[in-house]
């Protein structure tokens, strides 16, 4: 039995993860029906401000106040539970892998669609990656950010530095794909 654990299993579900009420895109389907706006109709609406639209729930005691929206970056002196936490306290999506197991591109492509939830039809290459982590859930409707952690990416003979950073190149593409949305996509990792 591997020692990865996955968004679904029933002990982390209700806490780390937060996925008791489905996977990843069946929240995503969910999110579109809700209605975000609970004002009555004759309060005013605020004044819009650039910077609140583009990242409405963010605020500067934020632990993401020195980190940039869209990007991805080491994990270096975050801790996996805070990031989780500061991503539910934002109503964020968080999304975590640990793949110190993984060696190979296959197995890291592998363990990351379990661990996201990705759909079975996932096909285990960077473009399926790429397209389930921007197109797939564009379509199902506004989105309000997420937070990404892969821990323990591999060094292994298999997934050499070159297969690393075409991994994180393909989190890198889809950072740009959100930033040009105004959704924040925050990418950390580790390596093993």
């Amino acid at each position: 039995m591997s020692d990865n654990i996955y968004a679904h299993d029933n002990g982390v579900a209700g806490d780390l993860f937060a996925t008791g009420d489905g996977n990843l895109f069946q929240r995503v389907l969910r999110l579109r029906m809700i209605e975000h706006d609970n004002r009555p109709d004759d309060e005013p609406n605020p004044p819009p401000n650039p910077e609140a639209e583009a990242h409405p729930q963010e605020e500067s005691e934020s632990l993401f106040a020195t980190v940039r929206p869209n990007i991805v970056q080491s994990i270096r002196a975050f801790r996996v539970q805070e990031l989780a936490d500061e991503a539910n306290r934002l109503g964020q999506h968080f999304l975590y892998a640990y793949l110190g197991q993984a060696q190979s591109k296959q197995e890291v492509l592998e363990t990351i669609a379990l661990s996201f939830l990705f759909p079975k039809h996932f096909g285990k290459n960077y473009d399926a990656l790429y397209d389930c982590l921007t197109d797939l859930v564009h379509k199902a409707g506004s989105q309000p950010g997420f937070v990404i952690v892969l821990e323990q990416l591999p060094i292994a003979q298999k997934f050499d530095k070159e297969g690393r950073e075409t991994l994180l190149d393909v989190f890198r593409d889809a950072a740009e794909f959100w930033a040009e949305r105004r959704v924040a996509f925050r990418v950390f990792y580790s390596f093993v």
